[in-house]
């Protein structure tokens, strides 16, 4: 009578695929991730710890830079209006609106108030984004 050898299963896993995704991944967001504009600034400090839902930023830039309302680069003439409709296109889907307003250090005190009368005389809240205090 033979004996038999029984053939042990292979418990090998082919990786080689998934390695190719993988890289294919991480090209990918490396190529995204340069696509993306970042521009680093320095904000005011406070001691505040609170923490406000973020719906429309007014960037405000030092020197005559400009204003950006949710990171599109307006003018100072067309601050008001584009503010305005960023506000009713809020309400129309029935969300609650708040003005973040992001002043780079060094910038005119002038320019800061001038968003909170806007955001004021359209019937909005107007907070203003700092950096904690270390």
């Amino acid at each position: 009578m033979a004996i038999r050898t029984r053939k042990k299963a292979l418990t090998e896993v082919n990786l080689s695929s998934m390695t190719d995704i993988i890289f294919m991944l991480l090209i990918f967001f490396m190529l995204t991730s340069t696509l993306i504009r970042i521009v680093p600034f320095e904000l005011p400090k406070s001691f505040s710890r609170a923490k406000a839902p973020i719906k429309i930023t007014v960037e405000i830039r030092a020197g005559d830079l400009g204003y950006e309302v949710n990171d599109n680069p307006i003018t100072e003439e067309e601050l008001k209006d584009v503010i305005a409709r960023t506000i009713q296109e809020k309400k129309a889907a029935n969300e609650d609106v708040t003005v973040t307003i992001i002043a780079e250090k060094g910038v005119k005190f002038r320019k800061v108030t001038d968003v909170i009368k806007i955001a004021n005389s359209l019937g909005t809240k107007a907070i203003l984004a700092t950096e904690p205090h270390t």
